[in-house]
């Protein structure tokens, strides 16, 4: 018997400004996260789309959108410019609270370099209110003031091969109310080594699972707690 293919995400446009995105959305998802890619990627990186592919897997709706047009990304300095990742992040939170099958799932956040800083600012903002943010090799140094403006609980993923990258991490960690820094053996900033992607979906599902629960679905999902690996 031929084995069945994966369903395919489905590509919507969010106006304004226009950006494309890919959305997928599992029978009985128990929530949705929002990625916010980095600098020189896209929703086309073969690395999120593992990353949301598992999340699917594990019964997590995914939303991977562009947060620039591409007129936009030719100009290096809306690359950098976290304060307008972080306006068309919060766009897209606000059209998948308005799409019939995503606005009523609980809304976590998935950056990844840049676009890390750029889900820490839009967390800050009080009409958001996600349940979680997972940063991956980010830079949550870029977004500044902000971080202590984050109530919802952050998980930073780091390479040990990711140089000043751990330090900043570090810094960022003393600033947010509500952290867990977690150091992945033998991880470049890309987490292109064996094995390394698939502890990133690991953690985040076991934690997206934990924040996406509801209270007694918390305390049965708690376990062994995660030490935080400074």
């Amino acid at each position: 018997m031929a084995e069945s293919k994966a369903p395919q995400p489905r590509e919507v446009v969010i106006d304004p400004p226009g950006v494309g995105a890919f959305l997928e959305v599992p029978d009985r998802a128990k929530g949705l996260v929002i990625f916010a890619h980095g600098s020189g990627s896209s929703r086309f990186s073969p690395r999120h789309a593992y990353v949301a592919k598992e999340l699917n897997r594990a019964g997590f709706a995914t939303l991977l959108a562009d947060l620039l047009t591409h007129g936009e990304e030719e100009d290096r300095r809306n690359v950098f410019d976290i304060e307008l990742l972080s306006k068309r992040l919060l766009r897209v939170a606000q059209w998948a609270s308005e799409y019939p099958k995503t606005r009523d799932l609980p809304v976590g956040l998935f950056g990844a370099s840049t676009g890390a800083a750029a889900a820490l600012v839009a967390a800050a903002d009080p009409h958001l209110n996600p349940a979680c943010v997972v940063s991956r090799g980010g830079r949550p140094d870029l977004a500044g003031e902000y971080l202590a403006e984050v109530r919802a609980p952050v998980l930073l993923l780091v390479g040990s091969l990711d140089g000043p990258v751990i330090d900043l991490n570090r810094m960022a960690f003393d600033r947010l109310s509500d952290a867990t820094l977690i150091i992945v053996p033998g991880a470049g900033h890309l987490f292109e080594e064996p094995g390394a992607m698939d502890e990133v979906v690991t953690q985040a599902i076991d934690f997206f699972g934990q924040k996406f629960a509801g209270p007694s679905e918390r305390e049965n999902h708690r376990g062994v707690p995660r030490p935080n690996l400074r």
